[in-house]
């Protein structure tokens, strides 16, 4: 095949994302980037889909330290960024009767790194979120420094700072082949022919057809379809500016006031193939029941719904690294449904590790390594889950 006329970079990034901007961010300050996205506009799946929480004591100890690690940037953000980012929004961590110690154990767990979070009883609980129906909550946790995030904001400071620093961004701009030469990787897209010694998958669920399409083994990505949707509260009841969002500890449902309204999820993990994700009927109708278990709510009609894909890898811990069998090819994947808590940190650590091969000292002092985010870790964490 003849190739059309190339134009060169340092590095090619493929993913509009919050993934591909903030590490396209990250090194153009001394790489000449390109980023590469096959939507005609950025952040048109997950990132744009977010029900934009930041919250430090979600997710495991790889994730809670890359949040920890990404609250500086986000409360006091660059110039470029339009602020403020995040503002205070309290997170009530709920659990039924009979599950009141796994509450406890989490408690015990996150306040390592999130030194705020405090144990409360049932009737407390009721109190800061008047909606929940007596009785039905046993324990409570409450982490009162978790915030609101503005997504469009986090993600367009990103892009306005790497057209700063002087990087491309080509949207309807997908990468139909990828080959790799002793020159480094050809990426042939509609629009032309980008060239680079190193390509970054940030394609999100999509990463492994990607993969496919280099000749790279795949990494093995689940995405998951997770469901929003809204309702209205009870005529008269709120919600106040000053209620938490709420989750049930089990994973079974969450709710987030929305200013006159409720953002709800079943907090669901249908696997999917990459896809636009569209919301299931049955889904809502599942999440409905237990809200209104939990709740006095008394929801019956969705103002609005939609989806979104979190992909996660074995471990459930992003993926950050070169891969060991391609050269020049650097996986940025796996974020889960944390990609835009964690998106300053993993960014800085991503750049870090393309540079010297570590990661920024504030990460490491948090008990996360780059071993912690090499693919190499999953044959390990693989056969662990398969009882091997």
């Amino acid at each position: 095949m003849t190739r059309r006329a190339e134009r060169t970079f340092d590095v090619v990034i493929i993913g509009g994302g919050i993934a591909g901007v903030s590490v396209a961010y990250e090194l153009a300050t001394d790489h000449r980037v390109a980023l590469i996205e096959m939507e005609p506009a950025l952040a048109h799946h997950t990132t744009g889909r977010s029900a934009a929480a930041f919250l430090e004591s979600y997710g495991g100890p790889v994730i809670r330290a890359l949040t920890t690690a990404s609250r500086s940037f986000l409360m006091d953000p660059p110039d470029g960024f339009d602020g403020p980012l995040m503002t205070p929004r309290p997170l009530l961590w709920i659990a039924p009767a009979g599950r009141g110690s796994s509450v406890v154990d989490h408690h015990a767990e996150v306040r390592q790194l999130v030194s705020t979070v405090e144990l409360i009883s049932g009737p407390d609980a009721e109190a800061l979120f008047p909606l929940l129906s007596p009785g039905w909550t046993e324990q409570a946790m409450i982490e009162p420094d978790a915030m609101d995030m503005d997504v469009h904001a986090i993600h367009q400071g990103y892009v306005r700072g790497l057209r700063s620093r002087g990087g491309e961004i080509h949207v309807a701009t997908p990468a139909i082949s990828l080959s790799r030469d002793t020159a480094g990787w050809h990426v042939d897209t509609p629009q032309g022919t980008f060239h680079a010694p190193l390509v970054i998958n940030a394609a999100g669920a999509w990463c492994d057809v990607l993969a496919a399409r280099a000749g790279v083994r795949p990494i093995g990505i689940h995405p998951l379809r997770r469901t929003i949707f809204m309702v209205n509260a009870p005529d008269g009841t709120g919600p106040s500016a000053d209620w938490p969002l709420i989750g049930d500890l089990d994973g079974t449902f969450y709710m987030k006031p929305e200013g006159t309204q409720f953002l709800c999820s079943p907090a669901d993990e249908t696997p999917s193939e990459p896809c636009d994700a569209r919301p299931e009927e049955v889904d809502i109708a599942q999440a409905l029941d237990i809200i209104n278990e939990a709740m006095t709510i008394n929801a019956r009609h969705v103002r609005s719904s939609w989806a979104g894909l979190r992909s996660f890898v074995v471990d459930r811990v992003p993926v950050a690294g070169f891969d060991d069998e391609a050269e020049g090819w650097f996986w940025l994947v796996g974020q889960g449904g944390y990609g835009i808590q964690t998106a300053p940190a993993l960014a800085r650590s991503a750049a870090s590790l393309i540079r010297s091969g570590t990661v920024p000292d504030d990460v490491l002092a948090r008990g996360t390594h780059p071993t912690d985010l090499h693919r190499a870790r999953l044959v390990g964490a693989a056969n662990l889950l398969a009882g091997h």
